[in-house]
């Protein structure tokens, strides 16, 4: 994991710290705050931050006083209600920040998720780690011939030997190039007194996108939750999605009613078209109905018959 001893003993140091306060806190969150969960290689989420917990949804829909006016059980069963009639505006009212370590092509990525406040480490003013992402041969696949993004078979043998030599050997050599055009060691200073370095903004354009960034990532919980529900999903690209199921589990030990609404009705639920439900009505009555006298695409067809579990 991306983390020296000093960071490792900052991180304890503030895990020690224990300040009264009158505002709410999450036991669930508060055993995992400032740590750092291992991510791919080099990568970690932590919780730098939080505020709110279910009872402020409560609140929120309520627009009541204190932590709420009735039984645990009525305010689940409110989440719950809010979440399957996609009410946002209670679910706006916990936030969370992250510091996330994380390579800059997954980091590309997730910044089309604009729904955030971010603020990215800058190449431009410090010299960045020599870590970079190498996939794991279980993940190291071929281009899929049926989905245009994404993976189809796992490499193996010499041209999976061939590729994790070529990304590990590229590597290394972008960053001796940069730290050689930098002319700086790690600390600042000049490695040889008879060259000029390049600026540290213009020595980073060597660099590959499986080099590793860090930025904090604060986000409500609403957008955190659309968030997880694209990225925490089967089909989202492995390498976000390791990102996206950890940051699942924070929400879990945060807002376990959220929570268990979210995986109720996103996660293990579905959206079903109009033209859907009219097949799925028949079905029901004990129609054959075919994809040509659906009216739908053989697309949408195909997710139908996947999500009800029958033969096309």
């Amino acid at each position: 994991m991306g983390l020296n001893p000093e960071q490792l003993a900052e991180i304890e140091d503030q895990r020690a710290q224990s300040v009264p306060t009158r505002r709410v806190v999450s036991p669930g969150m508060e055993e995992i705050l400032y740590q750092a969960i291992p991510i791919l290689d080099h990568g970690f989420v932590r919780v730098i931050d939080y505020m709110g917990d279910d009872a402020a949804v409560v609140q929120a829909a309520r627009v009541s006083y204190g932590r709420g006016t009735k039984s645990m059980t009525d305010d689940a069963g409110l989440v719950n209600y809010l979440l399957r009639h996609r009410h946002t505006t209670p679910f706006e009212m916990c936030e969370v920040k992250y510091h996330i370590k994380l390579p800059i092509f997954v980091a590309r990525q997730w910044i089309r998720h604009r729904t955030a406040n971010v603020n990215e480490y800058s190449a431009r003013y410090s010299i960045l780690d020599n870590e970079f992402y190498i996939p794991s041969m279980d993940n190291m696949a071929a281009q899929s011939t049926v989905n245009h993004q994404g993976r189809g078979e796992v490499l193996s043998g010499q041209d999976a030997d061939r590729v994790f030599k070529l990304l590990r050997e590229d590597s290394e050599r972008a960053y001796a190039g940069y730290a050689d055009m930098l002319n700086e060691d790690a600390d600042g200073n000049v490695v040889d007194d008879s060259r000029q370095g390049l600026a540290r903004e213009l020595a980073r354009m060597n660099l590959s996108l499986n080099f590793y960034t860090q930025w904090y990532w604060k986000t409500d919980l609403h957008n955190l939750l659309h968030f997880l529900s694209l990225r925490a999903d089967s089909h989202a690209q492995y390498e976000i999605r390791v990102y996206a199921e950890a940051m699942l589990d924070t929400v879990r030990r945060w807002v376990p009613a959220t929570y268990g609404a979210f995986m109720d009705y996103r996660v293990g639920g579905t959206n079903i078209s109009q033209k859907g439900m009219a097949v799925l009505k028949r079905l029901l009555d004990g129609e054959k109905v075919d994809q040509k006298e659906s009216g739908m695409s053989a697309r949408e067809w195909r997710e139908l018959m996947a999500t009800l579990e029958r033969e096309g």
